[in-house]
């Protein structure tokens, strides 16, 4: 006799999702993909340039900790099975790209962001709100995230050292996959955002850039 397959309820993936939150901030996470800088040496910096990376990098892995705390939020309160596994997946990617960012600040000799527990929370409640929002204004806000992480990853290829290979190897990658992310969600039927949340989103990730930088 086969086993029935668990149905769980919003509150059961709230508390799962939440679980798995607490762990991505407080313990060393695991990429299921190689790191993208592993074939690359690691070339000379400045102290000025390794400050630099180390504080662009932060950022990164600042916004890796938010998108993975609104993918968690929206997963738990997804109506459609469909839209559950998508956001699943992306949300496994940007484990990866936490994993990444996370191992080249090591490298650096930096540290992450002080205030991640501060951010994961917010970007988690917020993942909630457009969950309950309903599945396409869900989408549509994964839509409007990518695209402005899509563009906050170009500037940071601007920025970072030329000559620091690693660092510009693994935003390219993680731009590449953003890119995937938005189009995904836009296939899916995500609805387009009103312009001023879309504002208010710009704004947020002005200020948490600036915190996470030296923070």
């Amino acid at each position: 006799m086969g086993m029935n397959k668990r149905i769980y309820s919003h509150f059961d993936r709230l508390l799962i999702q939440l679980q798995r939150g607490l762990t991505t901030v407080g313990a060393q996470v695991h990429s299921r993909r190689a790191y993208p800088a592993a074939d690359i040496v690691d070339t000379a910096l400045t102290d000025r340039e390794r400050r630099q990376s180390g504080e662009l990098m932060r950022v990164n892995h600042t916004g890796e900790v938010c998108a993975q705390a609104l993918y968690y939020g929206q997963m738990a309160m997804a109506h459609s099975s469909i839209i559950y596994k998508t956001l699943e997946q992306a949300a496994e990617e940007e484990t990866d790209h936490l994993a990444w960012t996370l191992q080249r600040l090591r490298e650096l000799g930096a540290h992450p962001s002080y205030l991640n527990l501060f951010w994961y929370t917010q970007s988690y409640v917020i993942g909630l709100l457009a969950g309950i929002a309903g599945d396409r204004w869900s989408l549509g806000f994964i839509e409007e995230t990518e695209r402005q992480v899509t563009r906050h990853l170009d500037g940071h290829l601007g920025r970072l050292p030329t000559q620091d290979l690693k660092s510009r190897q693994i935003v390219a990658q993680m731009r590449d996959d953003e890119q995937r992310h938005g189009h995904t969600a836009a296939r899916a039927g995500a609805r387009p955002l009103p312009k001023f949340i879309q504002r208010l989103m710009t704004f947020q990730a002005k200020i948490m850039t600036m915190l996470a930088a030296k923070l």
